[in-house]
């Protein structure tokens, strides 16, 4: 149970005011005891209402002073309301408070500095005035301090902020540029494996010869890895805003390859962190990449569900795959399991019990 730190300086300086007036004032009236009470215990709310914490203990510690006469620490508690006051930016409040307080107790002391040498009375009185201006003068500078500290942490937050954006920037310019040196290059090349095995196949056929195993295997990986130098130019090139609210513009282009495919959403969509919005996103795509690679004729069906402290996304197929089968994760969704991983959640991808692969993905997205 956590203890307000108000409430305890307000009980701590009430029973020392209390104790204290037993002390060197004994034989005090009921009465007095709840002034001195009240206008010391409501300083547990001076955060709360500054204002009216400093009028009631202004109030009721004249009230007390007028009564018994004390010494001068019963002004202690006023000092602090005070403080509060300035530090919260209400200045004319504690200057009117200063000004009536230093009036009342003027007012009062007038019988009890009678005995005093007029030196001596106007020493306590500029005394008090003194106390009152430095406890104002504290709040003030208290007020300063929690100014700056607020625009240290403003300005550490913007600094971080900034370089966050630098180095995404910097890294969307680095995959542009990888994007663009993979396309001038390897494509390029690729392409014309992929050609000059076609024509040797065809001049082959065409002279009634067999076609060599080995062409044709190098036919058809150049096909693979102009279809897998594609799929990777496509990622780097949109990695930046690729979120949820694109999944159904990939599955409408899953749908023009050639493989059915729904998507369904439950629960309702928000806005998610940048890296699970992302994340989720991209196993969906690698999802329905493997069906089209390796499920054989197959449809897809797609779950995206919102929930309180979660986003899970769903990817089912009804291809090849058979229950209880071993299976070898691939690069894919190796990549898949890192991703959940790192965003601290639960990817589970295995063949379904009636045929066919799933893939299901937890990530926690807590609502803000």
């Amino acid at each position: 149970m956590k203890v307000d730190r108000d409430v305890v300086l307000a009980v701590v300086i009430a029973a020392a005011q209390v104790g204290g007036e037993m002390l060197l004032s004994p034989g005090l009236a009921p009465l007095d005891y709840g002034l001195l009470l009240a206008g010391t215990l409501v300083l547990a709310f001076r955060r709360r209402y500054p204002i009216t914490v400093l009028a009631v203990t202004v109030a009721c510690l004249l009230a007390y002073c007028a009564r018994a006469h004390p010494g001068a620490t019963v002004v202690f508690p006023v000092l602090v309301a005070v403080s509060s006051t300035v530090r919260q930016g209400r200045r004319p409040a504690a200057l009117a408070a200063i000004v009536v307080f230093v009036a009342g107790m003027f007012a009062i002391g007038q019988d009890s500095t009678a005995a005093l040498s007029p030196r001596s009375a106007i020493e306590s009185k500029v005394l008090l005035v003194g106390w009152l201006v430095a406890a104002a003068v504290i709040g003030e500078a208290q007020r300063a301090w929690s100014h700056y500290l607020e625009e240290v942490e403003q300005r550490a937050a913007e600094a971080e902020r900034t370089r966050e954006e630098t180095a995404l920037r910097r890294a969307g310019e680095e995959r542009l540029r990888i994007a663009r040196e993979l396309h001038d290059s390897l494509t390029h090349s690729i392409s014309i494996i992929k050609v000059q095995a076609g024509v040797a196949a065809h001049l082959a056929r065409k002279r009634g010869e067999e076609v060599p195993p080995s062409l044709t295997a190098i036919q058809e990986a150049s096909a693979d890895a102009m279809r897998e130098l594609r799929a990777t130019l496509e990622v780097l090139r949109s990695e930046e805003g690729s979120g949820l609210d694109q999944v159904p513009e990939l599955v409408d282009r899953a749908r023009a390859a050639g493989l059915p495919a729904e998507v369904e959403v439950s629960g309702s969509p928000r806005p998610l962190p940048t890296e699970v919005d992302r994340a989720a996103y991209r196993i969906v795509q690698e999802a329905l990449t493997n069906i089209t690679r390796h499920a054989g004729p197959a449809s897809a069906s797609v779950r995206i569900g919102y929930l309180p402290d979660e986003v899970v996304v769903q990817i089912d197929d009804d291809g090849a795959a058979v229950p209880h089968q071993r299976h070898q994760p691939g690069v894919g969704l190796t990549g898949m399991r890192e991703r959940v991983t790192a965003l601290g959640g639960h990817l589970r991808a295995e063949p379904r019990p009636e045929g066919g692969f799933t893939v299901r993905a937890e990530l926690p997205a807590a609502r803000s």
